[in-house]
């Protein structure tokens, strides 16, 4: 499955709902929880998990400039920033997993046209056969 980044899981929750996302984050927020929440959560987790990744990989490459001296105190934060961009990282790729899987899962109504033929009514049934009063014997 390709990678996919929380612009691409957005433009994907709106293609599926029709609408912009700020959009349908409004339209959530009167409704109650059901499927575009959940996308929409999956969504915000994604995207928190993206810039996490981008503020722990840009502190990293600050305490490991080639100018910076790197002792004792530096590498329990070098360690620390390491677990939390690997964490980051677990989690992004978790949601953008599933999140994918879900979308793939759901496709959009067709819109009905009306230019679509419609069906024929059903033949009328066949008149039973009169019953005779009389038995025959």
């Amino acid at each position: 499955m390709p990678h996919l980044t929380s612009t691409d899981i957005a433009g994907r929750i709106e293609d599926l709902y029709g609408a912009p996302l700020a959009d349908l984050e409004a339209h959530a927020q009167d409704q109650p929880p059901g499927m575009l929440c959940a996308l929409l959560g999956m969504h915000d987790t994604l995207a928190l998990a993206e810039r996490s990744i981008d503020f722990h990989r840009d502190h990293l490459a600050r305490l490991i400039h080639p100018e910076r001296q790197i002792g004792p105190h530096e590498v329990s934060h070098l360690l620390d920033g390491t677990r939390r961009l690997a964490e980051a990282v677990a989690v992004r790729e978790a949601q953008a997993t599933s999140v994918a899987a879900v979308l793939q899962s759901l496709t959009r109504a067709p819109a009905p046209t009306s230019a679509s033929p419609t069906p024929a009514p059903p033949a009328p049934a066949a008149p039973l056969a009169a019953q005779s009063a009389t038995h025959s014997r």
